[in-house]
């Protein structure tokens, strides 16, 4: 039971849950304006190289943070200009970021570090080191609540108190304000934004940017919170999971929560594993573990989770009527 329920499973879900959920949080606002976001892998790791190589060298995990931001925020304009300005194909769009980010990490990294593409360990004031929430020592001993306070909630990095926050937050925005009226509107019916008087490609490239700050914060979390540093393929398929899980909430904050931790409670799960002999099946084979969030992915994406309904406009380029 401990393999499963243990508290560094528990801790461990919360740690490999939060990029996951920047992303899929990231994939929310793009989607919900009507912009399919393949790309949210290739942000990712462009945003990981950025922060490990900036706070290698400037010496602050801080400036790092800033450097994976500012990456991605200019790969999700990239993509914006391609498929709200140019109107083309979003997912090609996507694909492409992928493909030139993972390449051209590798070739930044060797040839400013000389390190097959990693940038130096990074230690110290380099990293986001975790954080001890106040009145530990208050809580501590009353029973499961000093155990969930102490234990659990506290004791992680700034950065997954920042994207479980980020969910409230985002629930706020989207279904309590304006911006988030109109955000929702650009992904049902564009046309009536339009008519309206309110720029659809204004609003879209906005979402964009939202977007593209939480998947430089979840890849300056792999780099800099959850590692010691950028590593080739560091993102391993977690801007995939971000949508499976995306799709698998229906495009709602809260639920995208639930499906993050859920992937991320796989993954812990799987790591605990290794290893372990259990009776009757023996030792499980550390390949089979370690496919188990992608096997999730493909079963929820396969439609095993009921009708899961996109925005009515999802990429589809809008074409002002004249």
């Amino acid at each position: 039971m401990e393999v499963l329920f243990g508290l560094d499973v528990l801790n461990s879900t919360i740690r490999l849950s939060t990029p996951l959920l920047l992303a899929a949080l990231a994939g929310l606002y793009s989607e919900r304006a009507g912009i399919v976001d393949i790309g949210l892998e290739g942000k990712m790791l462009g945003a990981a190289f950025a922060a490990g190589a900036a706070a290698s060298v400037a010496g602050s995990a801080w400036i790092g943070l800033f450097a994976a931001v500012v990456i991605s925020i200019l790969l999700s304009m990239l993509h914006g200009f391609a498929s709200i300005t140019a109107r083309g194909n979003q997912i090609v769009s996507g694909v492409a970021i992928n493909f030139v980010v993972a390449g051209v990490a590798i070739l930044l990294g060797q040839t400013w570090f000389g390190l097959g593409g990693k940038t130096p360990q990074l230690r110290g004031a380099e990293r986001l080191l975790e954080i001890d929430l106040p009145g530990i020592e208050l809580l501590s001993d009353i029973p499961l609540i000093g155990w969930l306070y102490s234990g659990l909630l506290s004791g992680h990095g700034i950065l997954v108190y920042v994207a479980f926050l980020a969910v409230p937050i985002t629930w706020w925005i989207l279904f309590r304000t304006r911006f988030g009226l109109r955000l929702r509107a650009l992904g049902e019916n564009p046309a009536a934004v339009d008519t309206a008087g309110i720029s659809v490609s204004w609003g879209r490239y906005r979402a964009l940017v939202i977007c593209g700050l939480l998947c430089g914060i979840a890849g300056a979390y792999l780099a800099l919170g959850l590692s010691a540093g950028f590593v080739k393929d560091m993102t391993a398929g977690k801007g995939f999971i971000a949508l499976a899980a995306l799709i698998f909430a229906k495009w709602k904050p809260v639920n995208v929560m639930f499906a993050a931790l859920l992937f991320g409670y796989l993954e812990a799960v799987g790591i605990r594993m290794q290893g372990k002999i259990f009776p009757v099946i023996g030792e499980v084979p550390v390949a089979m573990i370690q496919a188990l969030p992608y096997v999730l992915t493909v079963v929820l994406l396969a439609g095993f989770i009921g009708k899961a309904i996109p925005p009515k406009a999802s990429g589809i380029p809008y074409v002002k009527e004249r």
